[in-house]
């Protein structure tokens, strides 16, 4: 696991400091959204669908800094939008590395290049860098052509001046694990600290709705991506969270360990689900009825999610909770996993060939759910 021993010492004493003060809900990671504008429009995202007035809004650095005083996180992912669009962003960033969180700034780095002489490496911020697989791969998910040789010069600028970054990568349906572990090796070549990884989930503002993955076709494909791996891949997540992504574990959403706030408030229940929005984290907390959400409850909206914001937490609280869990974490951080089955799996895989960038047409068939 490439996470730093003190940045994994502060969410160990951290969770363990909140389960012995019997606290029921506790934020583990602020989801903080400045602002929504971005750089790109991906058919999978839904935030650029804003209109123009919502997209010209910003949070200002008081804002943000009230939000994680308030919520208390150790760690802050700053999302958008894209980040580095915000012109007090280095203020922003600052303030909370002064506060000693723990920062993933989430960018498509098409501004990285320009930009990062503004900021201090620091052992508290990390660039989480939006990229999609291999040049081809991420270029289509982005919608762009040329966005792959952006990033990655940028993610080698970031590596050079001594900065932590994570690549940040969402696959969705179609995608072809040989690549995406092709790309981990491209990834581990450069001198990243670890890789973050997703399955791509359902934003109902997104123009292309044919691309997201059902339970049993994530399990099935991250299967084949992280079974039988290499010693020298390294990812920046908890190793409990990834068997999860394999199905080799079950956990129950849990959205409140990850609370967004963005231009319109604390949105309710998560980052990924608009059911309205709160003045307040406590109004938050304690207003939301979170037995609605997660697939125990049949809400049909979180029936094939399995997404860091609502599946991590729990993973990061069984490895920090309990004994069992713990020792899990231990030796998956030096598993390589083998698996015959998977092995199999990879040479069933083949690449299609990708349709146009963006399909707004809606799906007429339903994702498979599976509770299994």
């Amino acid at each position: 696991m490439a996470v730093p021993i003190s940045q994994m010492w502060t969410v160990a004493s951290y969770v363990i400091k909140q389960r012995l003060k019997g606290e029921k809900h506790f934020p583990l990671v602020l989801m903080l959204e400045p602002l929504f504008r971005c750089s790109l429009a991906c058919a999978g995202c839904g935030k650029v669908q804003y209109p123009p007035h919502v997209l010209k809004r910003m949070l200002t650095p008081e804002e943000c800094f009230a939000a994680i005083d308030e919520c208390g996180s150790p760690m802050v992912s700053i999302p958008g939008g894209e980040p580095l669009l915000h012109p007090k962003i280095v203020e922003i960033v600052n303030g909370l590395v002064a506060r000693k969180k723990y920062i993933y700034l989430c960018t498509n780095a098409l501004e990285l290049k320009r930009r990062i002489h503004e900021f201090t490496p620091s052992k508290y911020l990390t660039f989480s860098v939006h990229l999609d697989g291999e040049r081809e791969h991420h270029d289509f998910a982005v919608c762009r052509e040329g966005t792959y040789d952006i990033a990655v010069d940028g993610i080698k600028e970031a590596v050079k001046r001594g900065f932590r970054v994570t690549p940040n990568s969402t696959f969705f349906d179609g995608t072809d694990p040989n690549s995406v572990r092709k790309h981990f090796d491209d990834m581990m070549a450069i001198g990243v600290e670890g890789i973050v990884l997703s399955p791509g989930y359902s934003y109902d503002k997104a123009p292309d709705q044919n691309r997201f993955l059902g339970r049993a076709r994530v399990r099935k494909l991250f299967r084949a991506i992280l079974s039988n791996r290499k010693k020298s891949w390294k990812f920046n997540m908890s190793p409990l969270f990834l068997e999860f992504l394999m199905g080799d574990r079950n956990y129950d959403c849990v959205p409140w360990g990850m609370p967004a706030f963005n231009i319109f408030g604390w949105q309710r229940p998560c980052y990924l689900l608009q059911d309205g929005y709160v003045d307040s984290y406590k109004e938050l907390i304690e207003t939301t009825n979170w037995d609605e959400y997660g697939v125990p409850s049949g809400n049909p909206k979180c029936a094939n999610c399995m997404v860091s914001c609502g599946y991590e937490t729990p993973a990061v609280i069984d490895g920090f909770g309990t004994l069992k869990g713990f020792w899990g974490m231990v030796k998956g951080t030096f598993s390589t996993y083998k698996d015959s089955h998977a092995l199999k799996l990879l040479s069933e895989f083949q690449t299609e060939l990708h349709g146009p960038l963006v399909q707004i047409e809606k799906p007429e068939e339903k994702l498979e759910e599976t509770r299994a």
